[in-house]
Parts: structure tokens; sequence; C-alpha cells
């Protein structure tokens, strides 16, 4: 259990307050500025899921309540952790102007995603300490390798959040699990100033849900999503930096469902030649609302079925971080666990597709 100090449960009270009054705000501007509106072509992009334009700016709420927890930040983490918040700042901004209409391609995005995490180490002179894979844990003190990998990391983690955030609530969901993960592995790791910044984050995401989940309001955006992915990454490498008993297995368990999305979509797009970051839509969770859609609820309830995605899918995202949490300081068992979860998902994808047409026929 993570014990939220009474000083601070206000103040999270407040950060999720004004996340979801910045929400609001963003959808009443949008509906005057058509530059704020959403994209016409998102409705028609082959990944939409969507039958409307809706705002793509909820990532603007998110990066206000990152910014306003300098409010609450530790005395000694407040220098860093404003350095932090400048090099995000590079990825927010890269996804900002993609929300808002001006093109920026998957490739720059990503290459924003590395120079912000080039700008963390530059600033902050620190990198991912181990992995707990015994070779490589010693190669990981020599910057030539320890930065590249962390780089590949927390860019990856980024993108892994992007992928997600295709019906309502998803991407949400899965940050706030997250986020709440890794305060209470912080918390058992006695890094008390990590567990706040981790639940100030959880605070405003949970904020925007209000307005994303169940009936779509606003999204996250390529700002919202990239921030959380790259923030939440980092946040868990401070973790490990803060004491050396926490496994990182225990990491990738509290970031599993989207990563093991984004390996099984690098995975399918290599077998069928085309590129690593073209968008398709082969994700789980399209695979899940179109069968919810299209074969598996009545008539009358299938325009639900966005947000039904997330409630069917919610208990196989929250799970592997709760076993994150019970697994922090043991490195084997939480290795064992995240290849298991992660071959139980490709499995899972597996069945769902060579069954569809079963499934489909059944539900006649």
């Amino acid at each position: 259990m993570i014990q939220i100090s009474p000083d601070l449960l206000p103040s999270l009270l407040l950060y999720a307050a004004l996340s979801s009054a910045c929400c609001l705000l963003c959808i009443g501007v949008a509906g005057r500025y058509s530059m704020l509106a959403g994209r016409v072509d998102d409705l028609t992009a082959i990944q939409a899921a969507h039958e409307r334009l809706v705002p793509r700016i909820g990532g603007v709420a998110i990066f206000l309540t990152m910014s306003l927890a300098t409010l609450i930040v530790a005395e000694r983490l407040y220098d860093d952790y404003v350095r932090f918040l400048a090099a995000t700042s590079i990825i927010f901004l890269a996804g900002l102007l993609e929300d808002l209409g001006i093109r920026i391609s998957p490739r720059v995005r990503l290459l924003a995603a590395v120079a912000a995490s080039l700008s963390t180490i530059s600033l902050l002179g620190v990198w991912l300490p181990r992995a707990d894979v015994p070779l490589l844990d010693a190669a990981l003190t020599w910057a030539v390798v320890g930065i590249p990998v962390t780089v590949l990391l927390t860019s990856g983690v980024s993108h892994a959040f992007n992928m997600i955030d295709g019906v309502n609530g998803l991407a949400g969901l899965c940050a706030v699990t997250t986020s709440v993960a890794l305060a209470a592995i912080a918390h058992r790791a006695g890094a008390g100033s990590i567990v706040d910044l981790c639940l100030v984050v959880g605070a405003g995401v949970a904020g925007f849900l209000i307005w994303n989940f169940p009936h779509g309001k606003i999204f996250l955006g390529d700002a919202g999503a990239y921030t959380l992915g790259f923030v939440l990454s980092w946040f868990a490498i401070a973790i490990l930096l803060s004491n050396g008993a926490v496994t990182p297995w225990s990491m990738l368990l509290a970031f599993l469902w989207p990563v093991a999305d984004m390996l099984h979509a690098i995975a399918r797009r290599s077998r069928r030649g085309t590129a690593a970051m073209a968008a398709d839509r082969m994700h789980f969770h399209q695979l899940v609302m179109r069968l919810l859609r299209r074969h598996l609820l009545p008539g009358h309830l299938r325009r639900h079925a966005n947000s039904l995605t997330t409630v069917v899918i919610s208990p196989f995202a929250i799970a592997p971080a709760l076993a994150g949490v019970a697994l922090w300081d043991r490195p084997i068992a939480a290795l064992l666990v995240s290849i298991a979860l992660i071959a139980c998902f490709f499995l899972t994808y597996l069945g769902i597709i060579k069954n569809y047409k079963r499934i489909a026929r059944l539900s006649k």
C-alpha cells in the first residue's frame, strides 16, 4: 500500500481538478478554432476508431499538471526536475504541433523523443543503471553503451503509449496504472519524492479521463501520449537509481501492456515487410473493438464498443502492474512473469486472429 501523506492528498485532488478544468477549457475553445477541433483526415485514417472530430490537445492538461508539480517537489530535487521538464518540452512540443495539424512525421516525433532523452542525460548526468543481466549490467556503466540503451528504451516507451492511444480511456488507464505502480514501488524502495511525482502525474491523467472516458470528448493526442510514456519511463529510471534493490524487470511489468503491444506491432510489420512505424488496424484493442462492434454486442449497444474495449482490456493491463509491485525486488520472478505475460499477449492475439471467423459465426 502507498501511504499518502495528509498534506499531499489535497494537492493531488487539486491537480486532478486543474487538469479536468484545463481539458474542459480546451473542449470549449476548440469549438471556436478549427485548428483545435481535430483533423478531418483523422476520421478516414487507417487506424481511425471514432466517427466525429474530437480535440486532440489533452496533452496540454498533462504537461500543465507536470509543470505545476514544481510546487511540491522536494527542494533537493527542484533544479533537476526543472531541467527534466525543459528536456520533456521537446517531445511535448513536437507532439503538440502534430495535434494542431502541423504535420510532423512519426520519424521526426521519434527523433524528438531521442533528443529529449539525450537532453535529459546531458542535463542530469544519469542513464539506466542496470538491467539485471550480468554482462549487460557491466556494459551499462560505460556511457557508450548506457546512453544508447537508455535512449532506445525511453523513446520506445514513448512510442508505445502513443500506439495504444486508439480507443477512449485505454492510454489514460495504462498511464494511471503505471503511475500508481511506480509510486508503490518507489514507496517500497524508500524514494518518497518520486512517489509524489508519480502520483501527481496519475492525478493529472485522472482529471483528463473524466472527459476522455467513456464519451471521448477530448484525446491525449501525440503530445499527451508521447509525453506520458517519456516521463514515466524516466521516473522508472529514477527509482532504479534511488535503490539498488529494485529490479528493472518490475518496471517492465509496470509498462507491460503498451510495451507488449509495441513489440507485437514491430514483429507483425517486420513479418509483412512494412515500416515499423506504419499505421495499421491490427492492434489488440482494434481487434477487440471490431469483435464487440460487429459480432458480440447487440445493435443498440454497438455504439459503445469503443469504450467497452477499454473495459474488456483493463484487467489484462492492470494485472501485470500489480505483479510488478509485488515482485519489485525479486528479479528472477519478475523476469519469468514478464516473459510469461508477453507470451500470453502474443498467443492471445494469435488465437483471436485464427478464431475470428469462428467467433463471428457463433455470435450470430
